[in-house]
């Protein structure tokens, strides 16, 4: 059975920088486990796993625009110094926060002024190109009825 749409895919990878360096990864770990086409993962990967079969493996080169995205200059925000806990008032700080609808935010500690702090509300991995290599552990059908049950 091939990878495709509403199909339940395991995927065992690696991810790494075009340098070469590791950046994470879930062997020895659960697997990613997603219901194929219904934008569970970035878009570059899902592209990438189309047709992949149980047990193969492959590299996959995935740009910003398809990956992390690139770096936007607008999503750069500064604040009071004193709405930044003080432990964090140092450059590459990452804070955590929720938006206005619960979802988590990762912001980072750009830059530090006398009276303000400039936060990075980027992607850390935004502007990279990644290489994922994957393994498929397995590919099932979803029925269409159970697929909400499989959103993790």
């Amino acid at each position: 059975m091939k990878v495709g749409p509403n199909k339940l895919v395991t995927v065992e990878y690696i991810v790494k920088l075009e340098n070469g360096q590791t950046i994470d990864t879930n062997v020895g770990k659960d697997p990613l486990t997603y219901v194929h086409g219904i934008d569970h993962i970035m878009p570059g990967l899902e592209k990438g796993l189309e047709g992949m079969e149980k047990g193969e493996t492959k590299v996959i080169v995935i740009p910003p625009g398809e990956g992390y995205g690139y770096h936007d200059e607008t999503a750069m925000k500064e604040v009071a110094i004193d709405m930044v806990p003080e432990e964090a008032r140092k450059v590459g700080a990452m804070l955590y926060n929720k938006d206005k609808d619960g979802r988590s935010v990762h912001t980072t500690v750009s830059e530090v002024k006398e009276k303000t702090v400039v936060l990075d509300f980027n992607h850390p991995m935004a502007g990279q190109t990644v290489k994922f290599k994957v393994k498929i552990l397995g590919v099932h059908n979803v029925p269409q009825d159970k697929k909400k049950d499989f959103v993790f």
